[in-house]
């Protein structure tokens, strides 16, 4: 059984850790090693179609992580009020859009935003000569409708497992509503909306599927290296995944330490 644990683990991250010890190669050729070197990382973050495929890429997870965690909080705080049917009905609907396929996601985003453009457009461009199209805000759109469902999930955990008696404290002290949720819910919810934040930012910067499909004439990080390993790969498309899996390795760690921190902190 060790064995056979330990050949899935090998299977599992053998070429992740070959593309990482790669991007390290001093020769052009990607898997053939020459020597030990630097050089790559360099030279692509000093290429400007990397760079510019990276600020886009972050201004999309950026942008999709404060959105999501934003909605996805009131999702949450929402759905904690409902009961019976109803509220099983929006559990099914989160749950269904987490075990979506992206491919499902993308098309089912690309045909809205056709549809909804062929009915603006023309109204758009007769009054203001403008025309709505794909971009970097097709692509937070699709990525906040898939993270507001795992922020929400997040935040309604913390939820249940805060102590009520904070809330009935704070109502009987004369406190109002909204000096409740500001001075006692959401300090308790902090660290459930903090890793929601992280884990949506991680999942929107490292995507690829949706992106694709929405992006239009931006090209994110992702986009751009599937676009160039079409024409072979490189030590510089080895280095960028490195980077990019270091970055959502650390974003995972640390939204899972900020969970644990919080439950310790509840507790």
């Amino acid at each position: 059984m060790r064995i056979f644990i330990a050949f899935i683990y090998v299977f599992l991250y053998a070429p992740i850790a070959l593309i990482v010890g790669l991007s390290f190669n001093s020769g052009r050729q990607a898997f053939v090693w020459q020597g030990f070197s630097t050089e790559w990382y360099g030279k692509a973050f000093s290429n400007p179609l990397i760079t510019e495929a990276l600020m886009t890429s972050l201004m999309i997870a950026l942008s999709t992580a404060f959105l999501s965690a934003i909605f996805g909080t009131l999702l949450a705080l929402g759905l904690e009020r409902l009961k019976g049917w109803l509220r099983v009905l929006f559990d099914i609907l989160i749950y269904t859009s987490i075990m979506v396929p992206g491919i499902v996601i993308g098309i089912a985003t690309l045909i809205a935003f056709v549809s909804f453009f062929d009915l603006v457009n023309p109204v758009l461009e007769a009054a203001i000569g403008w025309r709505l199209q794909m971009g970097a805000w097709a692509v937070i759109a699709a990525h906040v409708l898939f993270n507001i469902a795992v922020v929400a999930l997040l935040v309604r955990a913390r939820l249940q497992g805060m102590d009520r008696s904070l809330v009935e404290a704070s109502e009987d002290l004369y406190a109002t509503p909204a000096g409740t949720f500001v001075q006692v819910v959401l300090p308790l919810l902090a660290p459930a909306i903090l890793a929601g934040f992280l884990l949506a930012f991680t999942f929107s910067f490292e995507d690829f599927i949706i992106a694709y499909f929405v992006a239009g004439p931006d090209v994110t990080l992702p986009i751009y290296v599937f676009s160039s390993i079409r024409r072979g790969v490189t030590p510089e498309i080895n280095a960028v995944g490195t980077v990019v899996l270091l970055s959502s390795l650390l974003l995972l760690i640390a939204a899972q330490w900020v969970l644990r921190r919080g439950d310790r902190t509840a507790d």
